[in-house]
């Protein structure tokens, strides 16, 4: 009878201590001063693609590959792009010149040439119309037909048009050109000048950069492949901001503010402390993911939360399970949720946060 009693009560303590080990897994600690929450690091990507399209002709670096702020990392083919260019540049250069020379106006050999036309025409007008009249006199004496009165009043009429034609010809390259004709070749240099832009952007498009400093994460394409704008070369990690995503329950919202030093620890690295700070306070709610560590039951409703982590060293990889601890009576000056306004590494380290 005792044997079964201590039986009884060893089970009773067993499943006391079982409880009570199951209640602490399932929420976080929260000492006086400090709060623990569990959640994994976090990281921004980039899947940078082309502005042109073409066949890709270099891929210049590979998966691990750490890359800098506008470095090159890859190319496509650019043969149609610099024909396209030229092109641009000789029809704006061609351009350019036909607004020059209105903008000059006629040369002087120019006005002298016509002035010259003019005048030769005059002369002709001139003894056409001194034929005409001598023709009109010889009629009554018989001389003259009315067949020559008629050819010498056509001589007339054609000298007097083409008089009159060169005439105009001549002030016309006196005045020079219009004003309109200026303006209007004025507008077709420029929209060729914004041609030749476009070409060369899309030119110097056919060349990939590296938008910011990261991690070559996935090399998507390979020489030979068909790049477009929709089309992702790279997936790229970012090496700043770096985080922890957490979430906490609702009865411990009210203990973190913006700004609050945290330390981060990690499994991988056991005894490394990672310093901090809480960046961001998610304005909603929702319901915890499956997927995230945290000892708070699955129908609680939690708050996400990213502390800013601060890795030199570049130890802390996306996804990998992270302990933060809150020191919740002490901050280090974020302003108004904004993560760009948080306190930097540098910053944090002088401060002893």
């Amino acid at each position: 009878m005792k044997k079964r009693r201590l039986s009884t009560v060893a089970a009773v303590v067993l499943l006391g201590l079982a409880g009570g080990l199951t209640y602490w897994w399932l929420h976080p600690s929260s000492a006086a001063d400090t709060l623990t929450l569990y959640g994994n690091v976090d990281i921004w990507e980039v899947h940078p693609a082309f502005n042109d399209s073409g066949p890709v002709s270099q891929m210049l670096v590979t998966e691990g590959t750490a890359v800098r702020k506008g470095e090159l990392i890859a190319r496509i083919d650019d043969t149609r792009y610099i024909a396209r260019l030229a092109e641009a540049k000789h029809k704006a250069a061609n351009l350019k010149a036909v607004l020059l020379r209105l903008m000059h106006g006629s040369r002087p050999q120019e006005i002298a040439q016509a002035r010259a036309t003019m005048e030769g025409l005059r002369a002709i007008y001139l003894n056409a119309k001194t034929n005409d009249a001598r023709t009109l006199k010889l009629i009554p004496q018989g001389i003259a037909s009315i067949q020559d009165r008629d050819d010498a009043r056509a001589q007339l009429r054609s000298a007097r048009g083409n008089y009159r034609a060169a005439l105009q010809a001549y002030r016309l390259a006196a005045v020079g050109p219009r004003h309109e004709d200026i303006l209007a070749a004025r507008s077709a240099y420029h929209a060729a000048v914004a041609a030749q832009a476009l070409a060369a952007r899309e030119l110097a498009d056919t060349s990939l950069y590296a938008p910011s400093d990261g991690m070559v994460e996935d090399r998507i394409l390979e020489p030979g492949d068909m790049a477009s704008p929709s089309t992702p070369v790279y997936t790229i990690a970012l090496t700043s901001p770096l985080w922890v995503r957490a979430y906490a329950p609702e009865t411990d919202l009210g203990k973190i503010e913006l700004g609050m030093p945290a330390v981060i620890t990690t499994d991988s690295f056991p005894g490394q402390r990672y310093r901090g700070w809480v960046g961001y306070i998610s304005p909603t709610a929702e319901f915890t993911p499956k997927t995230v560590e945290t000892p708070t039951l699955r129908t609680q409703l939690v708050y996400q939360v990213r502390i800013y982590a601060c890795d030199s060293r570049g130890e802390l990889r996306l996804g990998m399970p992270a302990t933060v601890t809150i020191e919740l009576t002490r901050h280090v000056g974020a302003a108004d949720g904004a993560p760009a306004t948080a306190p930097s590494c540098g910053e944090l380290h002088a401060r002893g946060g």
